[in-house]
């Protein structure tokens, strides 16, 4: 295992908004380093990007996200085992700050479902353009799950999405793997307001608190990228995450 650790000793933790000026830094994970090499050379020319490491490897890959909270991880998906999957939710399980974006050689469906379960921002070809490819981090380190685009646009693994959440509904939070964009307490709490529940009602029925009812919604409507809780109920029927209200 070798892994190459650039950064200060002042990094951010993980959690912590970015200061106005302060760059996205990024960890690069792959075991090709010829591969490394050019995506360093790609994204040092951007202006905002700090490559504060790389890790050839699954051990040194975790070792340096836990290390350096870096913003963006990009995983290799076919590292040696236990591979860029199994890795990936790792990290996200110590760090769920960072924005993982697996890079993979085609679009597997079994895998691109595996990603999305380990809590992976985005799915993406390792021919990506450099343009593509910086804009791509760019949008993740802003927030957004871009790999939802590509899994919903296979009803294949669409249907396997849902399954799960459906699957957590019945068995519980505890044992959850993480998802994205909404976790399985969001998608139920859409799901009852879709029902034509009010926020204190969905509280009663869940055990929790209005105020937390509130604070889940804040967050589905900043995933969802939508502006009130009808538009993110349509969103989330469109997509086939809760069902159609009942008569």
């Amino acid at each position: 295992m070798s892994s190459m650790d650039y950064s200060g000793p002042d990094r951010r933790r993980p959690g912590t908004p970015a200061r106005s000026g302060e760059k996205t830094t990024i960890l690069l994970v792959d075991d090709h380093a010829l591969f490394r090499v050019g995506v360093r050379n790609i994204l040092e020319r951007e202006p905002g990007f700090d490559i504060v490491g790389e890790a050839d490897d699954t051990r040194g890959a975790f070792d340096l996200s836990v290390q350096l909270s870096p913003d963006i991880i990009l995983m290799d998906l076919s590292l040696p085992a236990p591979g860029g999957i199994e890795t990936t939710q790792r990290i996200k399980r110590e760090l769920p700050s960072a924005g993982i974006i697996v890079l993979a050689v085609n679009e597997d469906e079994d895998a691109l479902f595996d990603a999305i379960k380990a809590g992976a921002a985005a799915f993406i070809l390792k021919d990506v353009t450099p343009d593509d490819l910086v804009a791509i981090i760019r949008r993740v380190a802003a927030g957004e799950y871009l790999i939802n685009d590509k899994v919903f646009a296979k009803p294949a693994v669409a249907s396997r999405v849902l399954k799960e959440f459906r699957e957590l509904a019945i068995y519980g939070q505890e044992a959850a793997p993480i998802f994205a964009p909404l976790s399985p307490r969001e998608v139920e709490i859409l799901d009852n307001i879709a029902q034509g529940m009010t926020n204190k009602q969905v509280a009663y029925a869940l055990s929790i608190s209005e105020q937390t009812v509130k604070n889940h919604m804040s967050s589905i409507l900043r995933k969802l990228s939508v502006n009130d809780r009808t538009q993110a109920v349509v969103y989330a029927m469109r997509q086939g995450w809760i069902r159609m209200p009942e008569d």
